[in-house]
């Protein structure tokens, strides 16, 4: 068997690695962690010009070879292979920002340090010439002594090029140069040769790294510890110093190469683009406004333009499962399969738009360097709470999904503020929630337009995001009270320039998160909708495969009545009982629950939302009346209804006592807060 070659993507946050990993690898990308660690990681395939395929892996951004959070330890343990979890890497690709090339090149020059397979790759040289930056490639590769190839991710220019250098460096054998960058063997003489001796090691400055972060390996003994604790004791060795030493020494390198094939306009003379719009979107006033006015397009699209295909999808899956019904044969397998597996999909394909939507334009902002600018506006409130505008990223991040939401809290180096983030980044409305909050207001919202053009249902999503978002501040700030961790935080954040965001990018996101969520989805929905087929088709005594019962008298409408008067205050019937129970699973299978519920229960040819909008309590009213669909959606908004959440909040914790607390106090929220909107709505209508 052919071993399939790795590369790892390596570079600055905001340097264009993501978007070049992207371009590469389309959609033949996987998801997956780190050996060891909690950190997510993305690998991508691809084929080289001579059709050998490689696998491409897409490491956390870093500024320096020297970890300050968990994703730079990540990475800083993959590159070093040798000394932890790291990957077999056969070459490391290096991005680099051809607009910020000198702090560019400091990562990059350290990773040329630890003598493996290098290509550099320079991004963004677009906005480097609207800058008046001019760069001579083939004198920077003759400077640097590796590779340097330049290409244009938006216009996808430069990539048969980048992968012709590929296949030169990865079928060739590697020599490495004698010289170092820098002469890293100056930096710490006695104890780089002590390293060497003892572990073998070829490069002096991995070397250097190894004296600096031995205490984190793993895979070294204690005994090895204590020798090596012993000699660096006595060798006076100062990592903080060396590292500042070092820094010093690369960028006075850098400094003359880049005077020899890089020219650079005044910046006097030229006045970035971005400085001007930053100073309306970053304004105190305007910049909050105009925050608010972007969330509120979003959801307006994500109602208007999606109404659309929905409606046809709706209609068809209808159709076709009416069309199942009258031509195959009345058993039990065209009952599992039409009343059970096919009446679950059918409630979560029909989302797929405005997931595409959501994240399509979300993808744009990112793209166009505004989300960033998000993080920065947003880092005064954040302060108020706890929190500061590092913070920002994962909750926004929690509208796809809490759980890489609660793994991006591993660049908080705060502990405090990391712990409070990820307590509080569930209340955040995540796509899961999407299916259930459109539905409910599909059923209790008329589908009216303010002034011809402003969805009346869409300003009542919106509202159910910022009810999320405003809760996490909330809940922070109490948090913040009583966690006693006193450890300062700055916050730092180069802002990108602001770009055209390119289509064909967020194409390959509203694909991927569409194909996620019904895959994801799709597995736990088929399984709880058979389960649950079989539990409201069969009751005690009944024959499992010829005999089935009315709904009330199934398993399912036995349990359903016992919890009945837990949740009758609320204004929810039995029904609405087991899809609460089923969405603890997952929230989005409240909506597979019900259309398998009100399918074995009526088995008519209307559509879901139509069938829920008919529905009746025994005493003749509504079931999905304005009270009780208020309640349902702040019930949903509170409570922790994701067992992959509290999986990873134990995994980034290391404990299960606080994803019980938790879920223990986002669940006594959510009943306390639904039964307070229930009792005050049923006083209006």
């Amino acid at each position: 068997m052919i071993r399939v070659k790795k590369i790892a993507i390596v570079g600055n946050p905001n340097s264009g690695k993501s978007s070049l990993f992207n371009l590469l690898t389309g959609l033949n990308q996987r998801v997956g962690n780190f050996p060891g660690v909690t950190v997510d990681k993305k690998v991508g395939e691809s084929q080289l010009n001579n059709n050998e395929r490689v696998n491409f892996i897409d490491l956390p951004g870093t500024y320096s070879l020297y970890p300050k959070s968990e994703d730079e330890v990540v990475t800083h343990n993959v590159l070093f292979g040798n000394m932890n979890e790291g990957e077999d890497l056969d070459l490391i690709m290096v991005v680099a920002d051809a607009s910020n090339l000198k702090r560019n090149l400091l990562f990059c020059t350290q990773i040329i340090d630890l003598k493996k397979p290098v290509v550099i790759v320079l991004t963004m040289m677009d906005i480097a010439v609207r800058k008046g930056i001019s760069i001579d490639l083939q004198m920077l590769s003759i400077g640097l002594g590796v590779p340097v190839v330049a290409v244009d991710t938006r216009k996808g220019k430069g990539i048969s090029n980048l992968k012709k250098q590929l296949e030169i460096c990865l079928n060739s054998s590697f020599i490495p140069t004698q010289n170092d960058f820098i002469d890293n063997h100056s930096l710490a003489p006695g104890l780089i040769d002590f390293i060497k001796n003892e572990k073998g090691f070829h490069a002096d400055y991995v070397c250097l790294h190894y004296a600096s972060t031995y205490h984190s390996i793993k895979n070294i003994s204690l005994e090895e510890k204590k020798i090596l604790d012993t000699e660096i004791e006595k060798l006076n060795f100062n990592k903080t110093k060396v590292q500042a030493d070092e820094t010093l020494l690369r960028y006075a390198t850098i400094k003359k190469i880049m005077q020899t094939c890089v020219v650079e306009v005044s910046p006097l003379q030229k006045q970035i683009q971005s400085e001007n719009i930053d100073k309306v979107l970053l304004h105190p006033i305007y910049g909050n406004i105009i925050l608010v006015s972007v969330f509120f397009l979003i959801f307006q699209c994500v109602y208007w333009i999606a109404k659309f295909p929905m409606d046809w999808i709706d209609s068809g899956f209808t159709a076709f499962v009416n069309f199942l019904d009258a031509s195959l044969p009345s058993n039990f397998y065209t009952n599992l399969l039409i009343d059970g597996v096919l009446a679950g999909i059918g409630g979560i394909v029909i989302f797929i738009p405005q997931i595409m939507i959501l994240f399509g334009i979300i993808s744009l902002l990112e793209d166009s360097g505004y989300m960033s600018r998000i993080s920065f506006l947003t880092d005064n409130m954040m302060r108020r709470v706890g929190l500061n505008g590092k913070s920002v990223m994962p909750l926004i991040s929690a509208v796809a999904c809490a759980v890489p939401a609660i793994m991006a809290t591993r660049t908080i180096e705060n502990k405090k503020q990391k712990l409070i983030t990820i307590l509080v980044t569930p209340f955040m409305s995540c796509s899961a929630r999407l299916p259930v909050y459109t539905i409910i207001i599909s059923l209790i919202i008329p589908n009216n337009y303010f002034l011809g053009i402003i969805s009346v249902q869409g300003l009542v999503l919106l509202g159910m995001y910022f009810l999320g978002f405003f809760t996490a501040l909330f809940a922070a700030s109490v948090l913040n009270f009583f966690i006693k961790v006193k450890d300062k935080s700055i916050f730092l954040m180069e802002l990108p320039v602001y770009r055209v965001p390119r289509w064909n990018n967020a194409l390959i996101v509203m694909l991927q998160k569409s194909k996620t969520f019904v895959i994801e989805a799709g597995k736990v929905i088929l399984l709880i909708s058979i389960v649950l087929w079989m539990m409201s088709s069969y009751g005690p005594g009944s024959n499992q495969l010829v005999e089935k019962v009315s709904l009330d008298n199934s398993y399912a409408g036995i349990i359903g009545k016992k919890i009945e008067p837990v949740i009758k205050p609320l204004g929810y019937d039995w029904k609405i009982g087991i899809a609460l129970i089923t969405s603890f699973a997952a929230r989005e299978v409240f909506v597979g629950t019900m259309a398998t519920l009100y399918r074995v229960d009526n088995d008519d040819e209307n559509t879901l939302k139509e069938t829920m909008a008919k529905a009746r309590l025994s005493n003749g009213a509504l079931v999905y009346s304005i009270p009780t669909g208020v309640s349902l959606l702040v019930f949903y908004a509170f409570a922790l209804q994701c067992m992959s959440t509290l999986a990873i909040v134990k995994r980034e914790t290391g404990s299960w006592k606080l994803p019980i607390l938790q879920f223990l106090g986002m669940g006594i929220l959510a009943y306390l807060s639904s039964l307070v909107v229930y009792s005050l709505f049923s006083s209006f209508f």
